[in-house]
């Protein structure tokens, strides 16, 4: 199991600063970070919060961050999509999709009949209600930091005869399982990203994510429906886009977007001007290969070929040629 804290030296002098993670171990970002090629045999920071994650990067004590971003359950991480739009600096490099399930797990010992009381993260136990309701409809739920917390709780005080957690918990805590698969959506899933400082993109291959936030310049009937056209003139399929507010005043909001391509292809690079120019505010958070590998294809006749052959027309008549 990859360490906590240290330091780690390979070929690759940036990565020897290792890598942040929301922990502790035993969660669901980890096992997505296991999934990152560049970061084994290097270590792996658990920090507490996303933010402490991020911050990591910033300091330069970590050379990348993964967190969530997406839930296929609870929609957008407001966490992770906040901390991207204050912080300003930072770059998406990859993105990994995680199956979300859960197991009850208890002390060596129990029996579901003594369970009484069941530790679980809100959320993990949002996913796992119908469960607790058929088989454990007396238990009352004791809130947990985390998924792995509760697990690791069950060891070191009575306050709770059982816990949901992760189905991998038992790599990392000496506790049993009493009910596997217990997720009342076996099809669940979580979105992570991979986080650093700005570099160079990854290079397109045919099948890319692109991330950016943006502003709406007033807010006036129609203003969304501008922002969205830049996307459809050239044919971009969106995957996400979701609004969190601004802060500053009631009624501001911003929109997290995530488009079908790549910055590199003329289509997509064509909306990002076109959204520059419409937008007081626009933030690109990274170009990415997409974790379900299906293709960016854009829609029409978008294609980088095909706006090469609209532009050397256009010289054309421009030049007289």
């Amino acid at each position: 199991m990859p360490s906590q804290s240290g330091n780690y030296s390979d070929k690759n002098a940036s990565a020897a600063r290792g890598y942040a993670f929301l922990g502790p171990v035993g969660t669901f970002t980890e096992l997505a970070l296991a999934q990152v090629p560049e970061a084994k045999g290097a270590t792996w920071h658990a920090m507490n919060t996303v933010p402490e994650a991020l911050a990591a990067v910033l300091s330069g004590a970590a050379y990348r961050a993964v967190v969530p971003v997406e839930s296929s359950v609870e929609g957008g991480v407001s966490a992770t999509l906040d901390a991207l739009a204050t912080i300003g600096e930072l770059r998406i490099y990859g993105e990994y999709l995680v199956p979300v399930n859960f197991n009850l797990v208890t002390r060596p010992g129990t029996k579901l009949a003594d369970v009484k009381t069941v530790a679980a993260h809100p959320v993990a136990y949002a996913q796992v209600q119908a469960w607790l309701h058929a088989n454990l409809p007396n238990a009352v739920h004791l809130p947990a930091t985390s998924n792995a917390a509760a697990a690791a709780d069950l060891l070191t005080t009575d306050a709770a005869d059982a816990a949901i957690s992760t189905t991998h918990i038992t790599d990392h805590y000496a506790v049993e399982v009493l009910a596997k698969n217990v997720a009342d959506n076996q099809h669940a899933q979580t979105r992570f990203i991979q986080v650093g400082l700005p570099d160079v993109q990854p290079a397109p291959t045919g099948a890319d994510k692109t991330s950016i936030i943006v502003e709406l310049p007033t807010d006036r009937p129609g203003a969304l429906l501008e922002m969205l056209e830049q996307f459809a003139a050239r044919g971009v399929n969106l995957t996400r886009i979701e609004s969190r507010p601004i802060g500053d005043r009631l009624g501001r909001y911003r929109f997290n977007v995530d488009a079908e391509g790549h910055i590199q292809d003329s289509g997509l690079g064509e909306a990002l001007s076109g959204l520059y120019r419409f937008s007081p505010k626009v933030l690109f958070l990274g170009s990415y290969p997409r974790a379900d590998k299906l293709e960016s294809k854009p829609n029409g006749n978008n294609s980088n070929a095909e706006y090469g052959e609209a532009q050397a027309w256009l010289e054309a008549l421009r030049t007289g040629h």
